[in-house]
């Protein structure tokens, strides 16, 4: 049975990250279930933002990060992230990653929604992520083995620690993969959702095998819906970048109102919540919503993906884009240390299935890659602190199979969180979705299953539990869950977090 000391689901940046940093003492292997370039991090338009312009500093990308996470953050998180991230960002570029520059060599540094500074970092434009990461391939591509195809499916225990995956390739043959350690790095849950952002691959898999096997996960009830997703004829085209906005961009109306005027003092780049709420409202009153990009200078060369998006799509030369928003970011996840330890021994995770707590009630725009970045990098610098476990290699291999039952078709799953777990919320729906989810899945039995299309199925209705359940003991509103029946109260916030274990109800801490 195959066995190295470093298994890492999912080929996005924080993957990459902790794989370049580990693959120079151990061996690793990165499974992932589609295509490498499958994943969120590779598509994101956005760039990432660091506090490395003149006249920035760490505190005032700390405080933006707090204001924008409803100062729900783990305040201790997030001064690691914006005081290492710079350092991490350096030593990258010092390795050959470029990012766009002035004419006069100075970094070009955009701004975008929550963030009081120019701070953010592109490459190619708008196309950050692919460039970060087809850097990163190319580092560790000699040193990492990577197999495609390969869906993890359930985590393999041995006497309370983690031991490896179970996989299931994409020609149906079951696996085991054994390994000292194996850390989690399959992205959010954003195709839980019509409408959304993410790989259509990212279902929420990482999530749905730490809650079989009994890991504690947190804060699942925050869901961050991009404002901008390019819609037309009721259909999702992809993603306009918050950077537009950042240069100039306004949201209006069908009747040309802009309809940031007077909601924040931001404006269009309010945090991201507040403008998706906004956008949702027009729509929900029978109005359409669209994004003037005539302000922008040299938009075409600005956004030569945007561009590419709008020329496929028909709408080469309009300045206004229709928009909808989008499932974009979960700002919950696995429960993790500064070290990206879970509470199983020998698990780790990374990245969006990660909570770290650095970006509370709502995550301010581009700090998820420097999130990969700076925990990618620590949780690669704390398995490399570990002494081999003493265990005896007798694992307990998953076998069990799903329960017997028909489970909903995909696109029903995607239309029903959208309509009552979706921008708002509130109880009946909460309540109407929860019933439908339990009448054809028992969320506490645990699950293994041997076929792929059963496995995202059966993720998708865990982690739509999940959510619906945890959406429903947060009886308040507050950044990314947004209530209608308990809407905001900043003096009602505290720090009750909903914790989710496999048999056991949510616990509010």
């Amino acid at each position: 049975m195959p066995h190295t000391d470093v298994i890492i689901i999912g080929g996005g940046l924080s993957a990459l990250i902790a794989a370049r940093k580990l693959s120079k003492h151990k061996n690793v292997i990165i499974f992932t279930k589609s295509a490498k370039t499958s994943s969120n991090s590779y598509m994101a338009q956005g760039g990432i933002a660091a506090a490395i312009g003149r006249g920035d500093d760490w505190s005032s990308h700390f405080e933006d990060t707090m204001a924008a996470g409803c100062h729900y953050n783990d305040g201790d998180q997030v001064r690691t992230l914006v005081q290492q991230g710079p350092e991490y960002l350096k030593q990258l570029m010092e390795a050959g990653l470029e990012f766009d520059r002035e004419t006069d060599g100075q970094m070009a540094l955009g701004k975008e929604g929550a963030h009081s500074r120019r701070r953010i970092l592109h490459a190619g434009g708008d196309a950050t992520g692919k460039a970060m990461t087809t850097f990163l391939f190319r580092e560790i591509q000699s040193s990492v083995q990577i197999i495609e195809q390969e869906m993890a499916v359930d985590l393999v225990i041995e006497q309370g620690r983690c031991r490896g995956i179970k996989t299931i390739h994409k020609d149906g043959s079951v696996n085991f993969h054994l390994a000292e350690h194996t850390i989690i790095a399959t992205g959010g849950v954003g195709s839980l959702y019509k409408y959304t952002s993410n790989h259509a691959s990212v279902t929420g898999d990482g999530i749905a095998m730490a809650y079989r096997a009994g890991v504690e996960l947190v804060d699942l009830e925050f869901i961050q819906f991009h404002p901008t997703m390019l819609y037309r004829h009721g259909e999702v085209l992809g993603l306009v970048s918050e950077a537009v906005r950042g240069e100039g961009a306004c949201l209006i109306n069908e009747n040309g109102r802009k309809i940031m005027d007077h909601i924040h003092p931001l404006g269009d780049l309010a945090p991201r919540d507040v403008v998706a709420r906004q956008i949702f409202n027009q729509i929900q009153q029978g109005s359409e919503v669209f994004l003037d990009i005539s302000p922008v200078s040299n938009f075409s060369n600005r956004f030569p993906t945007i561009h590419r998006l709008c020329q496929e799509n028909d709408l080469d030369g309009s300045t206004l884009l229709p928009v909808i928003p989008g499932s974009h970011f979960l700002m919950g996840g696995i429960k993790t240390g500064r070290g990206g330890e879970t509470s199983l021994p020998g698990l780790y995770a990374v990245g969006e299935a990660a909570w770290t707590g650095v970006h509370g009630a709502n995550r301010i725009a581009s700090n998820s890659l420097l999130e990969g970045i700076v925990f990618g990098t620590l949780t690669a610098e704390n398995i490399l602190s570990k002494s081999p476990s003493s265990l005896v290699s007798h694992p307990v291999f998953p076998n069990h199979h799903a329960a017997a039952g028909k489970l909903p078709e995909k696109e029903a799953i995607r239309r029903m969180m959208t309509e009552y777990a979706g921008v708002e919320r509130d109880q009946q729906g909460l309540v109407k979705l929860k019933a439908w989810l339990e009448e054809s899945f028992d969320p506490y039995a645990v699950k293994s299953i041997d076929k792929r299309e059963t496995a995202e199925k059966v993720n998708m209705m865990t982690v739509a539990w999940l959510i619906t359940t945890s959406a429903l003991s947060r009886r308040e509103s507050r950044g990314g869950h947004y209530r209608t029946d308990f809407p905001f109260s900043k003096s009602e916030w505290g720090k009750k977090r909903i914790i989710r274990r496999l048999h056991k109800q949510a616990a509010v801490i």
